[in-house]
C-alpha cells in the first residue's frame, strides 16, 4: 500500500439523501422517493377506505347532478315541461338519498341485519304488484315501475338488488358461522332458489339489463363464499345458457347484441342510439365543447339523461371528464375491495363484496354499451345518471360501505382519537373570549387597559 500525500484531499463520504419532515413528524427522503414513500404511508392509513368512499360517493352524485341538469333541458323543454324538470327530480331524490346514505351510515350492524328479511319480502311483494294490471306501469317496453301518483313512480326491481345484497349475506354469514359453506347444498339452498325468484319477477317485465345486474351480485356473493370452481363455473354456464336463449328469442335484444361495435345506424336506424353515443364521445376531444354546449341531446341522442348521460359528459366535458368520472368509479371499488378484505365480520366482507360487485358491475356495463363494447342493456350510471329509484337504494349502500369502513377496529381507534383532538369552536371558557381562531384572551376587567 501506499501512503497518502499528506496535501491530497480526503475522501468525501457518500451523500446520503436529503431528509424531509413527514405530516407526522416522521423523517422520510425527498425527492420521488420520499414522495413516493408518503404516498404509499398516506394509503395505508386506516381511514383511507372511509374517505375514498365518502369522498368519491359525494364527488360522482354532485357531478351527476351538473350533469342531469345539462342533459336533460332539451329533453325537458320538447315534453312541454320546465328546463329544469328533470334536476329538481333528482335534486329531491339526492336530498332523500343523503339522509338514507347518512342513516345507513350510523346503524350498527345487527340493525343492517335486521333489515335483510323485511327489505327481501318487500322488494318481491311489491315486484308482484308490478305485474297486476292497472299498477303496474310499462316504460320503454319494461314493465317494472309502479305509478306514485303524479309525476312520481317507483321501480322496485332497483331495491331488490339491496335486498339480495343484505339478504345473501345475512345468510352466507349465519351458515359459515355453524359451518355449513363446506357441503354445497347449503352454499346454494335457500341462496340460488330465492335469486332466480327476483330474476323471473324481473324478467316477466323484460328487464334484462337489472337482471344481469342481480345475476353478477349472485356470482359475487358465490365467490366471496368459496364456491367450488366447478360448482361456480357449472351456475356460471347456466345463467349464460338462460341468457343466450333469452336473447335469441327476442328480435330487441338481438338487435341490440348487433349493435355492438356499430359505425352505421343500419337498416331502420336500430344501431341510432349506439352510433351517436360514439358520435358525442368523439366530438368532444380532450378537454369537450363547455358544459351545456352539446349538439347530441338536441334531440339526436335519445335518453341523453339517464342510460347515455356518459355520453353527454364525453362531449361537454371532454375525455378529462371522462376520465375522472372512471377515477372515481376505480376509487370507489378499489375502497369497498379493501373494506371487504380487511374485516373479521364474514357478514360486513359478504355485504361489502356484493355492495362492490353491484356498483362496479352496473358502471362497466353502462359505460361498456356507450364506448360500444357492450350490448345495450338499459341500466344506469350508479350516482350518477337521472333517476330516484335507482339513486336512492344506491346511496343506502354506500351508506353500507361507509359503516363498515368505520367500524374497523383501526379506524374507529383513529376517529376516536381525532375527535379527542379536535378543538370545539363556539364554547367560551368562563372568562375567556376567542380574539382569533387560534388565540384565546382572557376578558379584561372594565375600565383596565
Amino acid at each position: 500500500m501506499t501512503a497518502r500525500s499528506p496535501m491530497a484531499p480526503l475522501p468525501r463520504p457518500p451523500r446520503r439523501p436529503a431528509m424531509v419532515r413527514g405530516p407526522r413528524g416522521g423523517r422520510v427522503p425527498g425527492g420521488p422517493r420520499g414522495f413516493l414513500v408518503r404516498v404509499k404511508r398516506a394509503w395505508d392509513r386506516p381511514l383511507t377506505a372511509y374517505y375514498l368512499i365518502l369522498g368519491g360517493s359525494l364527488l360522482i352524485t354532485v357531478l351527476g347532478l351538473v350533469m342531469v341538469y345539462s342533459a336533460s333541458q332539451i329533453k325537458a323543454l320538447q315534453s312541454g315541461l320546465a328546463p329544469t324538470y328533470f334536476f329538481r327530480k333528482q335534486l329531491l331524490a339526492a336530498v332523500l338519498g343523503g339522509g338514507l346514505l347518512l342513516a345507513a351510515s350510523r346503524m350498527p350492524v345487527r340493525l343492517h341485519r335486521a333489515l335483510a328479511y323485511p327489505l327481501l319480502a318487500g322488494s318481491v311483494f311489491l315486484m308482484c304488484l308490478v305485474q297486476i294490471p292497472g299498477i303496474g306501469v310499462a316504460v320503454n317496453g319494461n314493465q317494472n315501475w309502479i305509478n306514485l301518483g303524479g309525476p312520481f313512480q317507483m321501480q322496485p326491481s332497483e331495491f331488490g338488488k339491496l335486498a339480495l345484497v343484505l339478504w345473501g349475506a345475512d345468510l352466507l354469514a349465519r351458515k359459515q358461522d355453524k359451518k355449513l359453506l363446506v357441503q354445497w347444498k347449503h352454499l346454494l339452498v335457500p341462496l340460488i332458489p330465492v335469486a332466480f325468484l327476483l330474476l323471473g319477477l324481473i324478467m316477466l317485465g323484460g328487464d334484462m339489463g337489472t337482471a344481469i345486474i342481480l345475476t353478477a351480485i349472485l356470482f359475487g356473493l358465490l365467490w366471496l363464499a368459496g364456491a367450488p370452481t366447478r360448482l361456480f363455473v357449472g351456475v356460471l354456464g347456466a345463467a349464460t345458457l338462460i341468457g343466450a336463449l333469452l336473447i335469441k328469442t327476442s328480435a330487441n335484444r338481438m338487435s341490440r347484441l348487433a349493435c355492438i361495435g356499430a359505425t352505421d345506424p343500419g337498416p331502420g336506424d336500430q344501431c341510432w342510439q349506439a352510433v351517436h353515443g360514439i358520435y358525442a364521445l368523439a366530438s368532444g376531444g380532450f378537454f369537450g365543447s363547455g358544459l351545456g354546449a352539446s349538439m347530441e341531446k338536441w334531440g339526436e341522442l335519445p335518453e341523453p339523461h339517464t342510460d347515455f348521460i356518459f355520453a353527454i359528459t364525453g362531449e361537454e366535458l371532454g375525455l378529462a371528464g371522462t376520465l375522472s368520472v372512471l377515477a372515481l368509479f376505480a376509487a370507489l371499488g378499489y375502497a369497498g375491495i379493501r373494506v371487504a378484505g380487511r374485516t373479521e365480520d364474514p357478514f360486513v366482507r359478504y355485504a361489502a363484496g356484493g355492495v362492490t360487485t353491484w356498483i362496479t358491475a352496473q358502471a362497466v356495463i353502462n359505460i361498456g354499451a356507450v364506448l360500444g363494447l357492450l350490448p345495450i342493456a338499459g341500466v344506469p350510471l350508479p350516482l350518477f345518471s337521472y333517476g330516484g329509484s335507482a339513486l336512492l337504494p344506491t346511496m343506502f349502500a354506500i351508506g353500507l360501505l361507509i359503516a363498515f369502513a368505520r367500524d374497523e377496529p383501526a379506524a374507529r381507534a383513529a376517529l376516536t382519537a381525532r375527535s379527542k383532538r379536535k378543538p370545539v369552536f363556539g364554547r367560551r371558557a368562563a372568562g375567556v373570549r376567542w380574539k382569533t381562531m387560534r388565540r384565546r384572551v382572557k376578558k379584561r376587567p372594565s375600565g383596565e387597559r
